[in-house]
């Protein structure tokens, strides 16, 4: 049966753990890093998103029936997100008598 006592003859190796030590600071600097790199391309997308393409001018929120599209400072021009128009040309073909009831009774169709 093997003894769990060290004897004083038996050297210790204090580096014994310093690979693992350091490969788990390295995957921590790494994450950090990549945490970093996602955070400025979202910064950069959202810069570009709030950008006319048109004329590089700024967006300002307008409101619009019931709905909020960008619109550019310089050139005036209407942005719109992906589906709005769809929800635009869906509540105008619905007509008057439906898009009061939806007033009424809270029923959002927008896409905000």
């Amino acid at each position: 049966m093997p003894s769990a006592i060290k004897h004083p003859d038996e050297q210790f190796d204090e580096h014994a753990n310093e690979e693992g030590y350091f490969a788990n600071k390295e995957h921590e600097l790494i994450e950090g890093m990549r945490l970093e790199l996602h955070k400025a391309q979202a910064a950069r997308r959202e810069l570009e998103m709030a950008t006319c393409p048109k004329c590089a001018g700024k967006f300002q929120k307008y409101p619009f029936l019931d709905f909020v599209v960008n619109r550019c400072e310089n050139c005036q021009g209407i942005w719109l997100n992906q589906g709005e128009l769809k929800a635009i040309l869906r509540q105008q073909a619905r007509g008057p008598l439906a898009r009061f009831l939806d007033r009424c009774f809270g029923k959002a169709e927008a896409v905000q």
